[in-house]
């Protein structure tokens, strides 16, 4: 063993070795208990940044450890390949996006290499390869067949500058995620998934999983937004009804106004005549259609010059268009009662409508100055409250207003109970080439046909090079022209591709036989899901994480897997910051993982990214901090060659210790332990290590050279071998070898801390006199509480202060106090 550590050379060589025994090449075994570690897929970008470095980085840990417990780990990568920045970097560079995304690819495996994670390299997938996206087509036409898909036109938020449709969750305060542009409002065909025929399971499964943050979970049921309430018809002056969806029907009597969405065909038809009007609805169609941009906009409409009549009052309601109100949401068109509504009441002031209070609180002042999080916060609640100025409702509860109300309009046929949901069907078409083909074929004849099983995939072209006008695939005849599966006349292809969270929505299933080319999944796919510990950034909790679910259901009702769920475990890791901000090239904070491993080698980076803060919470990045984590692992280095290069030790004798290597064993257990605890229930990773540098203090302070003396050593830094090699593996395999064994650490069990070692011969016990601290006697450990008091009674500091009375109390807590009270 080389006294000064070299990390290169040691983690080329360990690498080396791994690569030659297939460590991490895994297979089933149903002797073992399997156990499925997988951190989210890298877009394949051209380099790492220090957020995968980190995610990665805590996958890695979980999944050594896992195996060291003896359990048949899996842990795959791949690569979510398709996307807009290839295109953009084509359209940039004139070369088809495949070029630079398997440029990128190999470059970024060689990355993921050096930085020591152990993965299943045979079972790489990459997104955009026809062998992995041939059967999510396959899966589309499947569900085609069920009535899960439908095509429509809808009003979609439309990137002008990636020339493509929005999910509602990619537009960020009004702007597309990837390019920054403002989004506007089309009207487009595209294909939808239903999503909402399985909102209720989606709900109620997340019940189901109690190894995921509160924080995410939350998230989606507020996304899925189930409500329970009424529809109402208002009359219009044709005698048709105007139908809205409301929560509150207890408020009914305060609606002052009706408020319907720019594209509403009240509102069209109404800019037929009123200049104003169209006006207002051309504005409206630079906006976003996500919610969240809705709420923060400023609240603007205009008067249609229209009534409807409520169904309880009778009385005129007028009509409004208002950019809050969106077509895409129920009917498109929603009741306002501004006395009780801050988005309402806004709008209402603002325009000079009327405002009723219909509900009593125990408010006082302004009844109508609520804050928003008042609002928010009484609304939810619905107690303490009842209907005044209603009518039959007035001095009712919520629940009995919301029954009343139910039964007056049924009778009348004016309105029903609905559960609606705020999650909307999944529009799954973009208008971009770099992505996988939807397998579908336009007839003029026989409509819209899915290309049948034996014409699959339908494969993308990948030497075409995006002009930056409109989709390359729309123009390429080859592509485009086909012949209806139906009846064989001329057809022509669908020239959309699909999202690409399609592409991640089902990976993790086909990790498990990636091998497979005559099915969708096999067998396998039964023995590794769920996956039982998944971890990526809280960012992907609605998009990603719910569309992977809803995939986990669309698999499970085809019969290809058998849970319900894809991941038992979730672990959102947060994000890696430099100066207190996000890393970015703009403000010259970024720091390159290519330029540190070169520095710093493998393991000090992995060991900086577990040590520096919890993997939850945000982590600093510090230079010092790099440096310390790099000198940490030559102290340890030279620990274990100082003690190698004495000789082998001898067997340990546990009755032949003295007191002194009794207390250093004491550590090593005490410390095994801990870090047992912190590995396998808090995911605590930096505690765990704070643990091991104790210990490692303690060792270079034990210069006991003798017999024993050394085989307390041996024990200890083959401790400290085993519970840091899942964070530094190249070391510990290296440092577990050195101290004189063949097998591999990875292989080697995972140490268990020994609870007789743990026991000292001695304790320290206060004392107390009267509730007082008076003294400190040293016990032997198993001191009862007659021994205790008889030593204390024995020890003069304590017996000053008794003075020689005798205690009428004795207060005795084993192990740690005495207290007398005289």
């Amino acid at each position: 063993m080389q006294s000064e550590y070299d990390p290169h050379a040691v983690e080329r060589e360990v690498q080396s070795y791994w690569v030659a025994h297939d460590s991490f090449h895994v297979v089933e075994d149903s002797a073992r208990p399997k156990f499925y570690s997988l951190s989210m897929f890298p877009y394949p970008s051209g380099r790492l940044h220090m957020g995968h470095v980190r995610n990665y980085t805590i996958g890695d840990v979980i999944a050594r450890y896992q195996r060291m417990l003896g359990r048949n780990v899996l842990q795959p990568i791949g690569f979510d390949a398709f996307g807009l920045p290839a295109e953009n970097a084509a359209l940039k560079n004139g070369q088809p996006p495949a070029q630079w995304t398997d440029s990128n690819m190999a470059y970024m495996v060689g990355q993921l290499k050096q930085l020591g994670f152990g993965y299943d390299w045979q079972r790489q997938v990459a997104t955009c390869k026809p062998e992995y996206y041939r059967w999510e087509q396959w899966l589309f036409t499947k569900l085609f067949a069920k009535g899960l898909v439908y095509r429509k036109k809808s009003l979609v938020n439309w990137d002008p500058v990636d020339h493509t449709v929005l999910a509602n969750e990619q537009v960020v305060d009004g702007r597309g995620w990837r390019s920054g542009a403002v989004v506007e409002q089309r009207e487009v065909s595209q294909w939808f998934l239903k999503i909402t025929a399985y909102a209720d399971e989606l709900l109620a499964g997340l019940d189901q999983l109690p190894g995921w943050p509160d924080a995410v979970k939350a998230m989606q049921r507020n996304w899925i937004g189930r409500s329970e309430g009424l529809e109402v018809d208002f009359t219009q002056a044709d005698g048709t009804p105007l139908t809205v969806f409301t929560t509150r029907p207890d408020t009914l009597y305060g609606v002052t106004y009706l408020a319907v969405a720019a594209q509403h065909p009240l509102a069209l038809e109404a800019a037929k005549a009123q200049p104003e009007v169209a006006r207002f609805i051309e504005e409206a169609g630079h906006t976003g259609v996500a919610e969240a941009t809705l709420e923060t906009m400023e609240k603007r409409g205009v008067a249609l010059g229209v009534s409807v009549t409520h169904p309880l009052t009778g009385e005129k309601v007028p009509v409004w268009a208002a950019n809050f109100v969106l077509m895409t949401y129920g009917s498109g068109a929603v009741m306002s009662v501004p006395g009780h509504d801050e988005r309402d009441f806004e709008f209402a002031t603002k325009y000079g409508l009327p405002i009723k209070q219909v509900v009593a609180s125990d408010r006082s002042g302004d009844e109508y100055a609520f804050s928003a999080a008042e609002w928010r916060s009484w609304y939810a609640d619905k107690t303490g409250t009842h209907a005044v100025n209603s009518g039959v409702l007035d001095g009712l509860d919520y629940h009995g207003a919301f029954e009343k109300v139910a039964a007056l309009l049924e009778a009348k046929h004016a309105g029903r109970r609905r559960v609606n949901y705020r999650l909307r069907d999944w529009g799954i078409s973009r208008q971009r080439y770099w992505g996988c083909p939807i397998p579908v074929i336009y007839c003029e004849h026989c409509g819209p046909q899915a290309v049948p099983d034996d014409q699959l995939p339908v494969v993308l072209p990948t030497n075409l090079v995006p002009d930056g006008r409109g989709n390359p695939l729309a123009k390429d005849d080859a592509f485009v022209n086909c012949r209806c599966p139906k009846c064989g006349g001329a057809a022509r292809r669908e020239t959309d591709t699909f999202d690409t969270f399609i592409d991640s929505s089902w990976y993790f299933a086909r990790y498990a036989c990636p091998d497979q080319t005559q099915a969708m999944l096999d067998a396998r796919a039964a023995y590794w899901l769920p996956v039982d510990q998944y971890v990526g950034g809280i960012e992907h909790a609605i998009l990603h994480l719910l569309y992977a679910r809803f995939f986990q259901k669309l698999m499970r009702d085809e019969g290809l897997v058998k849970v319900d769920e894809p991941f038992t475990n979730l672990l959102t890791q947060g994000m890696v910051l430099k100066d207190g901000t996000k890393m970015s090239k703009s403000k010259g904070n970024v720091v390159d993982p290519a330029t540190i491993l070169e520095s710093h080698g493998a393991d000090a980076v992995r060991l900086f990214m577990m040590f520096s803060a919890p993997p939850e919470l945000t982590l600093e990045w510090s230079d010092a901090g790099i440096d310390g984590a790099a000198r940490f692992l030559k102290r340890l280095w030279r620990l274990v060659a100082e003690h190698v290069a004495a000789g082998a030790a001898p067997a340990l004798d546990t009755n032949a210790l003295d007191a002194g290597q009794k207390t250093v064993r004491r550590k090593l257990h005490d410390t095994l332990a801990k870090v047992e605890d912190d590995y396998s229930r808090r995911h605590s990773f930096n505690t765990a290590i704070a643990a091991c540098m104790e210990l490692s203090n303690a060792l270079q302070k034990f210069t006991d050279t003798s017999a024993q003396g050394r085989a307390v050593m041996q024990e200890a830094l083959e401790g400290l071998a085993r519970v840091l090699a899942p964070i530094v593996p190249h070391i510990c395999h290296t440092l577990w070898r050195a101290l004189g064994h063949a097998e591999a650490v990875i292989d080697a069990p995972w140490p268990h801390a020994d609870v007789q070692a743990r026991r000292a011969d001695t304790l320290t016990l206060i004392v107390q006199v009267n509730g007082k601290l008076r003294g400190r006697i040293e016990l032997s450990a198993d001191a009862d509480q007659a021994a205790a008091h008889a030593a204390a009674m024995a020890d003069a500091s304590v017996a000053k202060f008794i003075d020689g009375r005798t205690p009428r109390k004795v207060v005795y807590v084993p192990g740690r106090l005495l207290n007398l009270v005289v």
